[in-house]
Parts: structure tokens; sequence; C-alpha cells
């Protein structure tokens, strides 16, 4: 929800759920606006995070207590556009320092209409939420404490919004960017893409690894899909509540057996609910690109980029459903394979920007089970 401000030099806090407050000084675009109040603990990242679909209708929280000193460049993006809601930091570097920078951050979010504030104990914002859960909140400029407040109760929360029909693509399209030799990228797998709010550097390694890539809306159903002969089938990362998405599962479930199917984050829960597990959402969520995963088919443990506030219930999947990942901070369920049809998936983003790039060898697994499916 947004509530227009009037100027800087109006006051400007962060406001949460439980009443408490947090004052600070606005950048960007000078606008309340009010959703689910996040924390992300990368130390670096922060133009991937504001243009990861993940993010749609929260306000992100960096723990790290610098942002905006190597500027905004033109290559980082993970979407067309900026996709949180609202950005809250400790310190705002106005004067960024590197030769990719094309404008600062302030401007960046000024560009889209997406308020920021800084000068905010970001550290005691985490430990609130790690202590009490995720709550909604607010970025308030030029407002009263209880005209905040009473904006707060006024939104909608987040777990009842379909953020990912918001967020997924209307219109069918091919990529193309980024491509290397691709004479020597042979042989070619035609990879279909259902975009749940999709990172683009999915896109850039499926089309690098020699695969041809086309993208559908969220909606698209399993018979559009197949229509295209695809070689195998992504289900993408996205925002929200999936225990709203039964059109996708069903989509997913009318497909499995049919194509090899490979789900990240919100495609992991999406293909969990598919083969009849169910999920629910975590205390506080998980946010970073230092997330421990151990990968229990070979019991290496790989550090992850993730973020997500939901979870696979493990309890709930069938027989037929191995887990293959597991979190080493609280054992959720990281990872899943069907045991008979070609169908893998995996809680943490695979492709990371921001992150570690050590887990790109799923998306080699992936197109290995696609290949031995032909």
């Amino acid at each position: 929800m947004v509530n227009k401000g009037n100027n800087m030099s109006e006051s400007a806090f962060l406001i949460l759920q439980d009443g408490s407050i947090y004052h600070g000084i606005p950048f960007g675009h000078t606008e309340s606006i009010f959703g689910e109040v996040v924390f992300n603990t990368s130390m670096t990242g922060y133009q991937e995070m504001l243009t990861d679909p993940s993010y749609a209708g929260q306000i992100v929280v960096p723990t790290y207590p610098l942002i905006g000193n190597y500027g905004i460049s033109g290559y980082s993006n993970e979407s067309k556009n900026i996709q949180v809601s609202g950005l809250v930091v400790r310190q705002y570097c106005p004067e960024p320092s590197h030769t990719d920078s094309i404008q600062t951050i302030s401007d960046f979010l000024k560009s889209q209409n997406i308020p920021g504030i800084s000068e905010i104990d970001t550290r005691a914002v985490t430990k609130r939420i790690r202590k009490n859960g995720v709550m909604m909140g607010g970025i308030a400029i030029g407002l009263s404490e209880k005209e905040a407040q009473e904006l707060i109760r006024k939104t909608p929360d987040y777990d009842e919004l379909d953020y990912v029909n918001k967020v997924s693509t209307k219109e069918i399209y091919n990529w193309n960017t980024g491509l290397k030799d691709v004479e020597s990228l042979e042989p070619k797998l035609k990879i279909l893409v259902s975009d749940f709010g999709l990172k683009y550097n999915i896109l850039r390694i499926l089309r690098n690894k020699g695969c041809s890539v086309e993208v559908f809306p969220s909606n698209t159903s399993a018979s559009e899909l197949l229509e295209r002969n695809p070689d195998g089938i992504m289900l993408s990362p996205g925002p929200g509540n999936p225990e709203l998405l039964d059109y996708t599962a069903k989509m997913t479930k009318d497909l499995l057996g049919r194509v090899p199917i490979m789900g990240i984050c919100m495609g992991n829960q999406v293909l969990g609910k598919a083969l009849g597990g169910k999920t629910y959402k975590l205390k506080f969520g998980h946010r970073g690109s230092n997330h421990p995963v151990k990968d229990l088919l070979t019991n290496r443990v790989y550090i992850t980029s993730q973020n997500h506030g939901y979870a696979i219930d493990a309890d709930s999947l069938p027989d037929e459903v191995e887990l293959t990942h597991i979190s080493m901070n609280d054992l959720h369920v990281e990872g899943l394979r069907h045991k008979s049809l070609p169908a893998i998936s995996i809680q943490y983003h695979a492709e990371a920007s921001p992150g570690p790039k050590d887990n790109e060898y799923i998306f080699d697994q992936f197109l290995n089970m696609v290949k031995e499916s032909q």
C-alpha cells in the first residue's frame, strides 16, 4: 500500500506491526509504503536483490551496514524492474565508487518510485524479526505514528495475495541475451520456463549451456506447454504464499511423467505440492548468500544463496519422493526428487545473483536427466 508524503524535510520512520518505530532519513522516492518487512544477510548484491521478483510486496532490510557504495550498473538487474516495495538501510552511500556505476542507488529507486530510508538500526530491526517473526510494516514519510499504524491495519496481509500472478510475464518470449559461442554448445535442448517470478540468471545459465529457452506465464496450462514439444521444463522461483498456487501445482501434476521437470525455490514448493506435499511459513525466512545446505546424495555441504519465506513439510511428502538436500541451519527441506519420474527441485538459488556459484551443478544434473529421458 502506497501513501504520499510531501518532502525530504518531513519526518520519516520505519514502523513494524508490533508498534516498534525506528526514525531515519528518507532517500529515493519520498512516498510512504507498506508491506511485509524482511531482512537479508548478503554483504553484496543489493542491485540483484532490488530486482529479484521474489521480493515483490516486501520491504527489504539488508543487515550489511553500508549500501550503495558501488552504485548501480547497467548489467546487474535480475528482472526488468525494481521488485521490492521499499529499502531500509543503516547507511546510504550517495557517492558510489565503481567504474561500472551509472547512477546512485537513490536515483535508481527514485526512477521507479520506490522509497528508501537510512540511518536505521538495521541490526535491531533484524533481531526483533528473528525474535518475534516476520511481520507487516512500512516506511512512513510525512505521516504521524497513528496514521502509519492505521495504514498497516488496512494493508492486505502478505500471505493473502497471489504475487506470482503479479510478477509473472504476461507474454511468451525467447531468451537470447548473454549467449556465448553457440556453435560450441551442441546439442541444443529445448527448455521451457514457467515464470513464477524468475531471475534472469536462470535463463542466462540455461542458454549458455546450449539450450533454447522460452518463457511462459505462470497460468499456462500443461497442455499448452506440451504442445511446444519441450525437452524439459523449469519451474522458476517467485514470491508469496505457495498455498495460493493450486493452479501451478495442477499444471505441474499434469506434466509429471510426460516431460522432465526441475524446480527452483517457489518451483520446489510447487513441485512438492504437485507430488502431494504441504507447505508452511517460516518464522522469519531464509534470505542471504551464506546458507549452508547438505547434498544428501553426496554428503557434501554447499554455501547457497536463498530467498524464501515458506518451506515444504517433509512429513507430508509421499514415499515415492526422496529428500536430496537439507538446510544445515534448521534441517528444513532444501531439495527433493521423485524416485521413478524425472523430476527434481531445490529450495535455494542455484543461479545465485547474488551469492556463490558453487551450485550451478544442479543445472547439469537437470540437463543430464533431460538427455537420459530422450
